[in-house]
């Protein structure tokens, strides 16, 4: 133990400290490593953990300046690649709840809104259900090592003491961020296609039955069509999903690049 303390120096625990740094918007930002659900206490010792295994391995040839501007520049610049890498990754599953939301409010359950315990915040029954499935798609087919693992790639586009070229970086954000919505219309299209038409055919049996009261009677109809449709679609959801986290990892070391 004596020979261990006595090889560590400065250098390694500022290491450890900037690569923490990066880790941390990890557990604040990113699907699953930040939900409500796991206890902070328990974010936290993952992050510590995770800081421990990767930094003797990324700062291994980095020599640092130890006064005060230096490491203050360092640890912002790997703050901020953190919350970079996992704001891309974050804005697919905000796309998946955003379909569950657009179908909520086309089916009518948006009246009826509860308690969402992964976002801690009000949604519908069908965000619920989609948040959850993309949880469940993510731990399946192990898109938490997918994470790390490309967590851990951001070192190879940006090593500790390197500086990333911001203009390739806010512009991966803002292309994440533009093609937000576009995710989520794919995610919700054939079921709110599905809603739209019913809602032409009670509008078009409204004209020729005035006396059919068509709020009584679309309102159930729209119900089972949604279900019947989400039910259908649920399966090539997951596929999406586990298709474009692969995309959105990769989309987020391409935004890296040292300047």
């Amino acid at each position: 133990m004596n020979q261990l303390l006595e090889q560590f120096t400065e250098q390694h625990l500022v290491a450890f400290i900037l690569t923490l740094g990066r880790i941390a918007p990890l557990f604040l930002i990113a699907p699953l490593f930040s939900s409500r659900m796991i206890p902070a206490r328990a974010r936290g010792v993952a992050a510590v953990a995770i800081a421990i295994g990767f930094s003797p391995v990324v700062g291994k040839d980095a020599k640092f300046g130890t006064d005060a501007v230096t490491l203050g520049g360092l640890m912002l610049k790997e703050i901020l690649v953190g919350i970079a890498f996992a704001f891309i990754i974050q804005c697919l599953f905000a796309a998946v709840s955003a379909a569950g939301s657009l179908l909520d409010t086309s089916i009518g359950f948006s009246f009826g809104q509860q308690l969402d315990p992964i976002t801690n915040s009000q949604s519908g029954v069908i965000s619920q259900v989609y948040s959850l499935v993309g949880v469940m798609v993510f731990v399946v087919i192990g898109g938490d090592a997918w994470v790390i693992r490309g967590l851990a790639e951001t070192y190879d586009e940006v090593p500790l003491d390197s500086m990333p070229k911001l203009g390739a970086l806010t512009a991966g954000v803002q292309t994440a961020f533009s093609h937000f919505l576009v995710a989520a219309l794919e995610v919700a299209a054939p079921v709110l296609l599905a809603v739209i038409l019913t809602d032409v055919a009670f509008g078009v049996v409204s004209r020729v039955m005035p006396q059919l009261n068509v709020f009584a009677v679309g309102f159930p109809a729209k119900i089972l069509v949604g279900f019947l449709l989400i039910g259908a679609s649920l399966p090539f959801v997951a596929t999406w999903i586990g298709d474009q986290l692969t995309e959105s990892v990769s989309a987020a070391l391409k935004t890296l690049q040292v300047a």
